[in-house]
């Protein structure tokens, strides 16, 4: 036991001084209001709708996603500066961008940002956002609405077809299982099964589209 302790209380002291990322939008009258999503170093995102939820979408994004989430955070000074551009446009959510590592913590709210690091790691978390709205949609659908699976289908089918989705084990399970069950329209089986093999053999990752 002690020698399994031993092993065990660097990778937890590494797991707590790891560095994390905050990112949130409010934005009143949209479909939500409020997300939030808290992104570990090692790839664990949990997205929310709001802060004391508790239970949140957990995702889990590859390696070289999340070494660019970082990498771009890093280019910002770990949100250690102004982001806001100051430009006169139209208010697309207040946005909010926190580093927390260790002892260390800053933070930087903007609506609109003319740094391309800055739109860049935004939109890694739009795009983290998009995907877990795209599985509680699904996973509503194959629960309440069997009919409506198939539309959730050509959601999710289409967000991928736009380079929108990541962390795509995620889908897996509930592809899987709208594919073997019978009560489901056999259009849905087929693009769950589509789907499923895509996102089980992606071809090589392209530039996300705004």
């Amino acid at each position: 036991m002690k020698i399994l302790l031993a092993l065990l209380l660097p990778v937890l002291a590494f797991a707590q001084d790891a560095p994390k990322i905050f990112f949130s939008k409010t934005f009143p009258g949209s479909r939500p209001a409020y997300m939030e999503v808290r992104l570990d170093r090692d790839g664990r995102a949990e997205y929310r709708e709001g802060p004391d939820e508790d239970n949140p979408v957990v995702l889990k994004l590859a390696k070289e996603d999340v070494d660019t989430i970082f990498a771009l955070a890093d280019k910002l000074e770990h949100f250690n500066k102004e982001l806001e551009s100051g430009l006169k446009v139209a208010r697309m959510g207040d946005k909010l961008l926190r580093w927390q590592h260790g002892a260390e913590k800053h933070e930087a709210k903007f609506n609109y940002s003319a740094d391309p690091d800055a739109q860049a790691i935004h939109d890694w978390f739009e795009r983290i956002n998009e995907s877990a709205l795209y599985f509680i949609d699904l996973e509503r659908a194959a629960k309440y609405d069997k009919l409506g699976v198939n539309s959730a289908l050509l959601k999710l089918e289409a967000a991928w077809d736009r380079h929108r989705l990541v962390a795509l084990p995620l889908f897996l399970p509930l592809l899987d299982r709208v594919d073997k069950n019978e009560n489901y329209l056999n259009m849905a089986r087929e693009r769950a099964a589509r789907l499923a093999a895509l996102f089980r053999n992606p071809p090589p990752a392209a530039p996300a589209k705004p």
